[in-house]
């Protein structure tokens, strides 16, 4: 491939995204970054990022996208499917049609898409494909069914898809981030708890809702990500997995040794820990708010 590159990078107006975006830019690559909010890429656009709106679950605007690479550039490099969200709640809980738009966003979107550059990239006999999962995609916990279900599909897919475009020339990583700080957390926090309100798994969504509270504390930046994305785009030869981000390391290597059962276990214990540790903190705030109210008294 030319040292230039033309990339196209979904889910490119927030977090993960939105870093990765700047940094391809800063190393002299032709980046498209594309997502639902245009609004939102102002900033990427004037670092000279060509912004395309695109819905990964609208099949007009997928087509738009790629057509629009093509005729602007002839070519397609590399592609980072980076876009999702996390639909959290008890797999009992979660309405089918919740489910379903889960895996559309995180899992069809990314296989039609990679359907769209293929013929592309098979012409030029080059490209790479780099699908963003997570490291849900290996592990697991209470009330995460449907959205580690999307990951788990996407690391069975890449890994299918690696085998079948490698005779022309092409390659497929997967990234798999630990804690981020990104609008993710937020979000399946919040879905977490509405749709568990007063059900059977209330007593457990209170715990795993704690534990997502708690990402904005302890995650990492989305810049890590990002620089491994970079890794993922310019190494000669590149891996097949990349991880980093709170925890990834620790969770992948307690997956791999423990059994199921210990496993269980182990997340238990953290999601546990994790509840006990906000009700800590929502404590000390409340003392703290007390004690400000009578100092101004």
């Amino acid at each position: 491939m030319d040292k230039s590159r033309v990339i196209l990078i979904t889910g490119a107006s927030s977090g993960i995204g939105k870093a990765t975006a700047l940094k391809l830019q800063a190393q002299g690559n032709i980046v498209y970054g594309a997502a639902r909010r245009i609004e939102k890429m102002t900033d990427l656009a004037a670092s000279g990022v060509h912004v395309l709106k695109l819905d990964v679950t609208d099949e007009t605007t997928l087509v738009a996208a790629v057509k629009t690479i093509k005729t602007e550039q002839g070519r397609l490099d590399v592609l980072i499917n980076n876009a999702g969200y996390g639909s959290y709640g008890a797999l009992e809980d979660v309405s089918l049609a919740e489910g379903e738009y889960q895996f559309k966003v995180n899992v069809f979107g990314v296989m039609r898409l990679i359907q769209l550059v293929l013929p592309m990239m098979r012409a030029q006999h080059a490209g790479r494909i780099i699908n963003v999962s997570s490291i849900g995609g290996k592990i697991y916990q209470p009330l995460s069914a449907w959205y580690m279900g999307t990951k788990h599909a996407i690391e069975g897919m890449s890994d299918a898809l690696r085998m079948e475009v490698a005779p022309f020339g092409i390659q497929v990583s997967i990234i798999e981030p630990g804690g981020i700080k990104t609008e993710w957390a937020g979000i399946a926090e919040e879905k977490l708890l509405v749709v568990s309100g007063e059900t059977a798994y209330v007593k457990q969504a209170v715990k795993v809702g704690a534990m997502l509270s708690l990402f904005d504390e302890f995650a990492s930046n989305p810049g890590v990500i990002a620089k491994l994305m970079t890794r993922a785009v310019n190494d000669e030869r590149p891996k097949t997995r990349y991880h980093a981000g709170m925890g990834a390391g620790l969770s992948l290597t307690a997956r791999h040794w423990l059994s199921d059962r210990q496993f269980d276990r182990m997340m238990g214990q953290a999601i546990n820990g994790a509840a006990k540790l906000a009700k800590l903190q929502h404590r000390g705030q409340r003392a703290g708010k007390a004690h400000y109210r009578r100092t101004m008294n």
